[in-house]
This record gives C-alpha cells, structure tokens and sequence, in this order.
C-alpha cells in the first residue's frame, strides 16, 4: 500500500535523522541471544501487526525500514493492510511480514514502540481536530518532542491531520519573552535583528513574535512579522488582539489549550492553535505482533 505522505515528509534532513534513529534503537537492544538460541539463519516467520484498540495509524511504512536495518539474512517480505492516517478498530491486521526469524524477533519491539508511539500521536491529534470543529483555524505542533523523534512525531502530527509549527530552531524565527526581556522589548528586539551583521540572511525567513498582552500584540504590529503569538491569553483578549492584527500577519493561539476549550477557542478566527501535548502527552496506541510458524 503506497503512503505518499510518508515518502513526502521523509526526504533529505528528515530522513537521515530517521534512518539513525532507527539504527540507534536496534543498537540499544543489543545481540538477540535467546532467539540465537532456538533460531538459524535460514529459519522463516510470519507474523501480523493487529489493532487492539481504535486508533489512527500513523508508522506502517517503518516496518519495512526497520527490517532492512537488520543483519541480511533472506528476502524480507511487508504486505500493510492499512495507509497512514487511517482509521483501525480492534482486531484489525495493519501489517503482515514474512521474514527470517531471527530479523523479525530482533525487529519486534522495535517496531511496535515506533508504531504504538506515532499512531498514539496520530490519534490524539485526530481528536484534537474534531474537536475543533468546522473552524478556519488549523493544529499547530509545537518543538515539544521526545529527543531523537522530533521528525517522526511531526510526521505522526500530519498523519492526524494537524499542521507542522517549525521543524528546527533554523526554520523560523521567533521572538520568544526570553528574547523580548533580554532586548528590552519587541521594538529593540526588531531592530538588533534589521541591523545585525546577518540582516539580510535572516530577512528571508519568516518571524514570529510571542505577545503576553494587547500592548505587546500592537507593539508587535508595528513590526509587520510574519506571524504573532498569543501567548496564555485569555478569551477576550484574544478578540481584542485579533481585532488590531491587520491583513498579511498570521495568527497564533498558545497555552493552556485543552480537548475540553480548543472548539471554542478555534471559533475566534485565529489561523492556528499550537498544542504541545499532542507530542509530549500523547498516550501510546496498543498494537500487537502475532508472529506464527
């Protein structure tokens, strides 16, 4: 089954930190030496990846990459039953894999945790959408991610139907209250960065600046960004803010977003909601391996 967002979302940088993270955790897991035990190099498995639960699918094209990881003992065979940002419901088979045993042993748990943690990240960003509704507003990601799965979790995120926030520091700038308090303010800020030695390599990527308040959304406005902020704003606030935002500036919700507030705050206008705990919070799917004769 072909999953064209896969093969979009993993090229180049993306796909390097992929195939070494991939490559790091059959490292940690070391030399399978029970299954050395009862296993040769010409002994065949097949197994199946099942559903146990509802869930939005989110790693199947993985298990194919993870099995090429391993020490080449025979051909490697990955039929999956379901694309990437599907539906399953429990009990359905997702995967089947015909390969040397000892490959699909050492493979096992690997490809589960990578399964059940994207779908898991997958799902929850599925419900995060629903749930805000028929709105223009879009789910931002945030840089909330696990160390070493930054890539794959983003890409989990699209897989739920959420929109990606910058992948790396080096993708946007972003004027954060740490910047802002250092500087002595956005209009300082702005200026340190029009006049510093890299102005016109920094000029082409877009800025963002993070407001606390409705001085600092109009402060920021006389900056012309590329997008602002609203950072831990309540409700009326943001009508406030997004009032005095003009044309060409995109917007920005931020903090204290929940299943049970995200309707409501997405029916203000803003062009994104950026939820950390879609990454950092995301309990994992439960999927299974059932590996026969």
């Amino acid at each position: 089954m072909h999953n064209e967002l896969f093969e979009r979302f993993f090229t180049g940088r993306a796909r390097d930190f992929l195939l070494r993270g991939l490559d790091l955790a059959l490292a940690e897991d070391g030399r399978d030496e029970s299954s050395l035990a009862v296993f040769g190099p010409a002994d065949r498995a097949r197994a199946a990846i099942v559903a146990k639960q509802d869930a939005v699918l989110a790693g199947g094209p993985l298990i194919a990459l993870i099995l090429a990881r391993c020490d080449g003992l025979g051909d490697r065979e990955v039929q999956l039953a379901c694309a990437d940002s599907q539906s399953v419901a429990p009990g359905q088979v997702v995967a089947e894999i015909c390969a040397p045993a000892l490959n699909l042993l050492q493979a096992e748990r690997v490809i589960l945790n990578y399964v059940t943690h994207l779908s898991g990240v997958a799902s929850l960003t599925r419900r995060y959408v629903l749930a805000m509704g028929k709105t223009r507003t879009r789910l931002l990601d945030t840089r909330k991610t696990l160390p070493g799965l930054r890539y794959p979790e983003k890409y989990a995120v699209l897989a739920g139907g959420g929109c990606n926030h910058r992948l790396s520091l080096e993708d946007m700038l972003m004027f954060k209250d740490t910047h802002l308090d250092r500087a002595g303010g956005i209009g300082p800020a702005a200026r340190a960065l029009r006049q510093g030695p890299d102005a016109d390599r920094l000029a082409q990527i877009a800025l963002e600046i993070e407001c606390r308040d409705l001085a600092e959304v109009r402060e920021a406005v006389a900056q012309r960004p590329g997008r602002i902020m609203f950072d831990n704003m309540g409700e009326e606030t943001i009508r406030q803010a997004l009032a005095v935002i003009p044309p060409g500036i995109e917007t920005e919700i931020s903090g204290g977003v929940t299943l049970a507030n995200i309707g409501e705050l997405a029916k203000l206008g803003a062009d994104f909601i950026s939820v950390g705990r879609i990454t950092h919070s995301a309990p994992a799917a439960d999927f299974s391996m059932r590996i026969s004769g």
